[in-house]
């Protein structure tokens, strides 16, 4: 079938079933030649291709509506909503969207990236059903990974006390981006060793419906029978018990399985579960072998080999950050790592190969890792917490009350800060500058280049004075040098990198290459500009800045992150604080909106975070100078 001619998901309520296995195999093979030059989330929505065909064979979308958890396996349903024909653009500037995008179709009823909203979402849209006293079905599709952040678990806590009509779709493959840990990832094996459990209880009631009734008692024992089978064969009912119906375990790419346990489902008053066992990157032997991660999200691929195309490169920065702290925790064993289900990601996998003991997956549940890292802190300890720019904003109220609040000794590695380009609003790294900054006991450090890293997170596990982060940017470094032994470095003691008279440029991390190149520029036009290595965002360099000060000439703060609360703010703050107001100081970083996916240097054209926006900029300060031609 060419699948650039969907128009609408109705379709396949016509399909038989050999129609719709044929269709998933249409699926899988255009996902596969398509991501192999785009890249983007393969093994997830090879693994959801039966379940999203068996669901808009049985909801009518988007009267019903369908919520995706996190979103990454969205990708089928993008298909069979009409938008094959974009999948050319998919994850590209002004391109379709890697994740649910309710201005992109009006199928897509939720907006996510991160993990477990789902539940909470779909319960607002079910209590809104409610008092409008509509019909529309809820069906809301979440992982066995995702399960464990705590939203969900509060989410379920709700929906199963107020008896809320609403299917939840537990996707379980056994793997979300790192192997799941955890208690309830032990329950989900046993219910996966279960399937007697369904068959049992219904021939149980068959027979009992054979019997001539009896009255009440002969119902109230069979009641209780049913209940002592429950007990039985699925130990813990952790689900019924919480007041869901729980159907399962089904087979996810039994599509006959899938169609009558989810039609029974919908046509079930009250919450009701349905747990689907599927594989991820199922059809595709490179996806379904993979025991990394790898597939789970990736660029262009080979896809008669399943090589994984790369470009040859400096080490990236997650791998500096990796190799670093197992250096320096050989001769510190206070030293311990935490992820949130990142360990592939944040390149903690060899740290915990190498130091097993003192190596912590808690799982999707950032605010439960950052309390953890405060208690080992309070231990004498040193945690180290690395986790994504946009993921540490889960954890915010535990970095206010439970970390700053006690000034802990936690180091914060803050990865993916700045820019992420292809994986687009939900995961730029823009905002933990101003999430951070305005708490107090808190430093903020982020590096030039790789050789500054290593340095940057010696100093910080050295610190012994309360939390500290340093953040760093997705991707590669320069491929410069590395120092062979690590230093401290002076926290609040900033680098001057370039000399000039006429103005001064203070930047830090990704943006300090653009800063030179604008500096070129403006020396062209003999314009001679001072370039400053601001590389703690707090404290800032008072010193320096009472020089600056005293010089009273124009300044430029350039920042890849929000210019609401960040860098730039804070040297205004400075300046004011100081009852220095004739200062010329302006600023320029991420504008007051969510940027969208695309490469980080189109992304940096669109906000003119570039050389020649730079220079502009600047010379438009400069008494005199006129903006360049």
């Amino acid at each position: 079938m060419d699948l650039t001619t969907i128009k609408d998901p109705g379709f396949v309520k016509t399909y038989n079933q050999k129609e719709l296995e044929e269709l998933a195999q249409d699926i899988r093979n255009f996902l596969v030649q398509k991501l192999s030059v785009t890249g983007g989330h393969l093994g997830p929505n090879l693994g959801v291709v039966e379940l999203t065909l068996a669901l808009h064979s049985l909801y009518d979308t988007p009267g019903d509506k369908l919520v995706w958890d996190v979103g990454h396996q969205s990708y089928v349903h993008k298909i069979l909503t009409g938008r094959a024909g974009q999948f050319d653009t998919l994850r590209k500037y002004k391109g379709l969207c890697g994740f649910p995008k309710r201005d992109e179709s009006d199928h897509d009823v939720w907006e996510t990236g991160h993990s477990s909203t789902s539940l909470s979402a779909a319960m607002g849209m079910a209590l809104a059903r409610d008092f409008k006293k509509t019909d529309d079905k809820i069906a809301a599709i979440i992982g066995d990974g995702a399960l464990t952040g705590g939203m969900a678990l509060e989410a379920l806590n709700h929906i199963g006390h107020e008896q809320t009509d609403l299917t939840i779709i537990l996707n379980d493959n056994e793997m979300s981006i790192a192997p799941n840990v955890g208690a309830l990832h032990s329950i989900l094996g046993r219910l996966r060793t279960a399937g007697k459990y369904q068959k049992a209880k219904d021939d149980l009631e068959y027979l009992i419906k054979k019997i001539p009734a009896f009255g009440g008692r002969l119902a109230a024992t069979a009641e209780r029978v049913k209940d002592s089978l429950k007990y039985m064969l699925v130990s813990g009912m952790f689900f019924e018990e919480m007041g869901f119906t729980y159907l399962g375990p089904v087979d996810g790419h039994d599509l006959d399985d899938l169609l009558s346990n989810i039609k029974y489902a919908r046509n079930t008053k009250g919450p009701v579960i349905v747990h689907v066992l599927t594989k991820k990157g199922k059809g595709y032997a490179p996806a379904e072998n993979d025991a990394k991660g790898t597939w789970h999200g990736l660029g262009p691929y080979k896809i008669e080999s399943g090589e994984v195309v790369k470009k040859p490169g400096p080490p990236s920065y997650s791998g500096v950050f990796s190799s670093t702290l197992e250096r320096i925790a050989e001769n510190d064993d206070r030293i311990v790592a935490i992820t949130a289900a990142m360990t592939g990601g944040t390149k903690l996998d060899q740290f915990a190969k190498k130091f097993p003991e003192r190596m912590f997956d808690v799982g999707i549940a950032e605010q439960h890792a950052t309390t953890m890292a405060g208690g080992l802190a309070t231990q004498g300890m040193k945690p180290v917490f690395a986790v994504y720019s946009t993921f540490l904003q889960r954890g915010y109220d535990q970095l206010v009350h439970d970390i700053c609040r006690q000034n802990l000794n936690v180091v914060f590695a803050v990865d993916r800060a700045g820019l992420v380009g292809a994986d687009g609003e939900t995961h730029q790294g823009v905002f933990d500058i101003a999430y951070l900054r305005h708490l107090p006991n808190m430093k903020i450090l982020m590096p030039k280049d790789e050789n500054e890293l290593q340095h940057m997170l010696f100093t910080a596990v050295s610190y012994d004075a309360g939390p500290i982060a340093v953040r760093y940017p997705r991707g590669n470094g320069y491929g410069i040098e590395m120092d062979d032994e690590l230093k401290k470095m002076e926290i609040g003691k900033w680098e001057i990198v370039r000399d000039g008279s006429e103005a001064t440029i203070l930047t830090f991390g990704t943006m300090l290459p653009v800063a030179e190149q604008a500096a070129e520029l403006m020396a062209e036009k003999n314009i001679h500009v001072r370039i400053v290595n601001a590389r703690s965002a707090k404290p800032l360099d008072e010193g320096l800045l009472s020089e600056l000060q005293d010089e009273n000439r124009p300044i430029l703060t350039l920042e890849e992150a929000s210019l609401k609360g960040s860098f730039g703010s804070a040297v205004l703050e400075h300046f004011h604080d100081n009852g220095c107001h004739h200062m010329t100081v302006e600023r320029m970083g991420i504008p007051d909106r969510y940027i969208e996916h695309g490469s980080v240097p189109e992304l940096y054209e669109e906000i003119g975070l570039t050389p020649s926006g730079v220079a502009d900029r600047l010379t438009s300060l400069i008494p005199g100078r006129v903006k360049r031609a």
